[in-house]
């Protein structure tokens, strides 16, 4: 078994900061990446930021130059910094991860329950 819990989010006022935190634990023999998703009310669920173990990082281009991910490979920790926070970001945040629970399987992606982030004033 694999967990993949999240802390951080809550309200914020436009312009602000808020940085999410994301632990994957468990059975794991390796994270092949890590990252976060977002669904607002009445959308699909959408990448926002994605980093493999070859430290390449994907943005979503709606949070390029506001947001920063980052990752500690060895703790299997992923967090997201989201500063100049607009009303747009309003979502549940997924955490992610891409895990190997044995060498020469198939990764599987682990879901966290999601945190909100509302921006609001």
């Amino acid at each position: 078994q694999v967990q993949v819990v999240e802390s951080g989010g809550g309200l914020v006022q436009p312009g602000g900061s808020l940085r999410l935190s994301c632990t994957a634990s468990g059975s794991i023999f390796s994270v092949v990446a890590m990252g976060w998703y977002r669904q607002a009310p009445g959308k699909q669920r959408e990448l926002v930021a994605l980093i493999t173990n070859h430290g390449t990082t994907t943005y979503a281009d709606s949070v390029k130059g506001r947001f920063t991910a980052s990752r500690d490979i060895p703790k299997n920790t992923v967090s997201l910094q989201m500063n100049s926070l607009k009303p747009d970001d309003t979502a549940v945040y997924y955490c992610t991860a891409e895990v190997l629970t044995a060498p020469r399987t198939v990764p599987y992606d682990y879901w966290g329950q999601g945190t909100q982030v509302t921006v609001s004033s």
